[in-house]
């Protein structure tokens, strides 16, 4: 799997935070917020493209910031939508790291980032929220690349040809999802004694068959199937581990939005066919030069048919 750092890079984020001053500017006026858009059914405010001007100004933007932001926000508006349709969700800790880790690259604490961007007018919630749909929108357009749907069947045996007539081969895993649910308001108060709880039972792990059965006891447990899973689709937040863990074995325990996880190794074999082959060749002709470009045609095909109102 590669890192939330590679994956920002393939959607130009890192570049563009590397345009950030760190020095502090006098905040925006902040005016009364009205409902400029609805995206099917989800307002952007005026204050929402406030902030995202100011983020703009951040960068040394020059032009129409306010009309910038505005098409800025309607872009996230659909992107997000997008992931949520694909269940994928960036939790809060994986926001909170990201920050973290950006504030140092700057040889900032986050509190000394919390003031610049305050007194930028971009604040601190938007920022977060922007670096959210950023993660979110890297793995849907990761998700994509690997899909190997970009490849025809004809490119496919073509490929095939090439490397003389040998269909490339794939890990298929059989795979089960095991979450300790912690409600968002509970979180500060149960999260840890959660985590030991899922880390006893991950100990406990020696295959798929006895997993619902020493979840019987335990409250709030969601036990979920995942079936087969070939290597190329495997979710990039898992891949890792995924592939560090043996059959019969688990993945660490992870704290997620839902609370925390770990995934089971049922089974797993290497397998050779169309599909494979069409999915192998397609992540190899993908890479990160054609990102920026999978990135505009999907948000264009995604804003073309979303429902776009101007107040």
């Amino acid at each position: 799997m590669k890192s939330v750092a590679s994956a920002l890079r393939r959607t130009g984020f890192a570049a563009m935070l590397a345009c950030l001053s760190p020095l502090a500017m006098p905040p925006a006026a902040v005016q009364a917020s009205e409902i400029r858009y609805i995206v099917n059914n989800e307002a952007i405010t005026s204050y929402d493209i406030q902030r995202r001007a100011a983020f703009l100004r951040l960068q040394n933007k020059r032009g129409n910031l306010q009309q910038f932001a505005a098409e800025e926000m309607i872009d996230q508006v659909v992107r997000n939508a997008e992931a949520k349709r694909l269940n994928i969700r960036i939790g809060d800790d994986q926001v909170a790291g990201a920050y973290e880790r950006f504030a140092r690259s700057n040889r900032m604490s986050p509190a000394q980032m919390d003031q610049v961007l305050n007194q930028a007018g971009v604040t601190k919630a938007h920022f977060r929220e922007f670096i959210r749909s950023q993660m979110g929108w890297a793995q849907v357009v990761a998700r994509q690349n690997r899909s190997g749907g970009q490849m025809s069947e004809q490119d496919v045996v073509r490929r095939m040809l090439q490397q003389g007539g040998a269909k490339p081969k794939a890990t298929e895993y059989m795979l089960q999802q095991v979450i300790f649910v912690v409600p968002s308001a509970e979180r500060g108060a149960k999260l840890g004694a959660r985590k030991r709880e899922a880390e006893a039972m991950r100990q406990r792990f020696r295959g798929c068959d006895t997993t619902r059965e020493f979840a019987k006891g335990l409250i709030d447990v969601t036990v979920r199937d995942l079936g087969r899973v070939l290597e190329p689709e495997l979710p990039p937040d898992w891949e890792k581990q995924i592939k560090a863990a043996s059959v019969g074995t688990a993945t660490t325990v992870r704290e997620t939005d839902r609370g925390v996880e770990f995934i089971g190794i049922c089974s797993a074999r290497e397998v050779s066919d169309d599909r494979v082959a069409q999915m192998v060749f397609g992540a190899e002709q993908g890479g990160d030069e054609d990102a920026e470009g999978a990135s505009k045609k999907l948000t264009d095909e995604l804003r073309a048919k979303a429902q776009i109102v101007r107040r």
